[in-house]
């Protein structure tokens, strides 16, 4: 089996036939991680209910949780209005990230600029 044609159509593919996918925690909307997808991942991961990737620096599909036990079990997933990315909602078991934080974006915190001046500063 495939990718249904008519998900394939809306999808708009990078150079490497891949599309981002932003994943979520169905019940909080915590983003946890950002992956990546061609069809045959998505298609796996919509007819299996586990999130399934294409590991770019591997060269090959992973099944997140397989190996860590971090497992994303799916809960839904939507396209965004050009086709260009994908947003998955999932119950995320243990850590999302590969260095064992909660979410991708835990570790490194960046404080915005406002109006020029850091938000930091401007809350002085």
């Amino acid at each position: 089996m495939s990718l249904d044609a008519r998900i394939a159509a809306r999808l708009k593919r990078d150079g490497n036939g891949l599309v981002p996918a932003i994943v979520q925690q169905h019940d909080t909307g915590e983003v946890l991680m950002l992956a990546w997808m061609d069809d045959e991942a998505l298609h796996r991961t919509l007819t299996t209910g586990r999130a399934t990737y294409w590991s770019r620096s591997r060269g090959e599909y992973w099944v997140k949780g397989d190996t860590s036990g971090h497992v994303q079990h799916v809960k839904a997933v939507s396209l965004d209005c050009d086709g260009d990315t994908v947003l998955l909602k999932v119950d995320q078991v243990g850590a999302a990230c590969h260095t064992g934080d909660r979410t991708c974006f835990d570790a490194d915190p960046l404080t915005p600029v406002q109006g020029g001046v850091t938000a930091a500063r401007a809350e002085r």
